[in-house]
């Protein structure tokens, strides 16, 4: 399953209704750190596709949400499973350490 971009009025269905746990990323265009995890995230959307749904929120489109999880630096993962918080990393981190929060909601 390729990732999956959310608008506040997509939130709803593509993250909190999920079947799946779901790693949303936050993250915005001017944002180095975040195009070096992008590709990332595409590989684990590949690799993972069963198990994981993977949705990216461009924080300055959609402030609302960011607000609403505290979201204070991007970029930030959080994994949400059942409509509620999991955990989440903060900052470019490595593939390794982002398919091992996963495996947290597994």
């Amino acid at each position: 399953m390729p990732t999956v971009t959310a608008t506040e009025q997509t939130w709803e269905a593509e993250v909190l209704a999920a079947d799946v746990p779901v790693l949303v990323d936050f993250w915005a265009q001017w944002c180095p750190p975040c195009r070096k995890v992008a590709p990332l995230l595409d590989e684990i959307a590949r690799e993972r596709a069963e198990t994981v749904k993977i949705v990216k929120l461009n924080v300055e489109e959609h402030p609302a949400i960011s607000r609403r999880y505290d979201v204070l630096s991007i970029p930030t993962l959080l994994l949400i499973h059942n409509g509620q918080l999991i955990d989440q990393l903060v900052g470019a981190q490595p593939k390794a350490a982002i398919t091992a929060l996963i495996d947290k909601a597994l």
